[in-house]
């Protein structure tokens, strides 16, 4: 389904309509530039035995990933276990994850929620709490109303209101609906909407939004390392992928591959490592267990996740050692 005229793209501007009185307040000139080119964790969120945040691991992990050069981190995303945590829980975290990480260091933060007010909110405190930038996944709980022009009008509203850039997040394996297209396309010229994580695996559609917002300072990340070279080939600038929580210095040797144009020496690289498909096959429970085998601290899952059954593990395990991992 298309755009009511009114909300249809026009260049870098927008046409008059009904989107008129939020857009009044838009910058007349773009903010600076995030760059965004880079490989990033969606951090895991390690739980105490009684279930609460343990605080003191998560600092461990970030210890050891400063020897990794990600571009920065995400918090907060699906294998943050973000839907599972509190409010004041996933603001602590990312306070806490800021204090812990070099400035140079990203540091984009989860602030979707099903409303746009509670999105404007939670936004802001993620800024407060030292956000670079908010990643800011799809409402889906009525998915059948969200329709482009509403998924248009939430996404400029938040970014109206938000402090830092925004990066839109489409993961329809979690939420049952994809970012249309075309919603992307009205968004991307806007001056504090920096890019986009795709998680659906489109590559067609990936290279087509590349080639689409070409004239606009707008940024595709893949969400994930099964089509992260793929991505890259199309034009996307970086990942946000979970298997860089276990091997992200060969995740980040394949973007230093691709950014140097270096093809030939990719597919091999990108095969070893896509070919474990830890969250794929064995979601948020499998990325922990793998975590643990690597000399990181993954821990429990919080319920209603369960944890990965005898059989599952030794699966996964198998996975990484036919491909030299482990």
């Amino acid at each position: 389904m298309g755009l009511p005229a009114p909300l249809r793209l026009g260049g870098r501007g927008w046409r008059p309509g009904v989107l008129g009185r939020v857009l009044s307040t838009a910058p007349t000139t773009p903010a600076p530039r995030l760059d965004l080119r880079g490989i990033y964790p969606p951090l895991a969120t390690p739980f105490m035995a009684q279930g609460g945040v343990d605080y003191a691991r998560l600092e461990d992990n970030l210890r050891l990933y400063a020897q990794v050069p990600f571009r920065g981190f995400v918090v907060q995303g699906s294998n943050g276990e973000c839907p599972l945590l509190t409010g004041p829980e996933r603001l602590d975290i990312v306070a806490r994850v800021r204090r812990a990480v070099p400035r140079h260091r990203l540091l984009l933060a989860g602030s979707g929620c099903e409303s746009t007010q509670a999105t404007i909110e939670l936004t802001a405190g993620m800024a407060e709490a030292g956000a670079d930038a908010v990643l800011v996944v799809t409402p889906c709980y009525y998915r059948g109303a969200m329709s482009t022009a509403a998924l248009v009008l939430h996404y400029t509203q938040v970014a109206e209101a938000s402090p830092v850039p925004v990066v839109l997040y489409s993961v329809p394996a979690n939420t049952g609906l994809e970012l249309p297209l075309e919603a992307v396309l009205a968004l991307a010229p806007h001056p504090n909407v920096v890019g986009l994580k795709d998680s659906g695996g489109d590559i067609t559609r990936l290279g087509l939004i590349v080639h689409k917002t070409r004239r606009e300072d707008f940024q595709v990340l893949a969400g994930s390392a099964g089509f992260l070279l793929a991505s890259y080939a199309v034009g996307a600038v970086g990942g946000v992928c979970a298997l860089a929580n276990v091997l992200g210095a060969p995740l980040c040797q394949l973007e230093r591959l691709c950014q140097e144009g270096r093809w030939q020496e990719a597919p091999g690289l990108r095969s070893r490592a896509a070919r474990p498909q830890v969250t794929r096959r064995f979601g948020v429970a499998g990325l922990k267990q793998a975590m643990e085998w690597f000399g990181y601290h993954g821990g429990p899952c919080r319920a209603p996740l369960l944890q990965l059954s005898e059989d599952q593990a030794a699966a996964l395990r198998r996975a990484f050692t036919r491909n030299g991992w482990l």
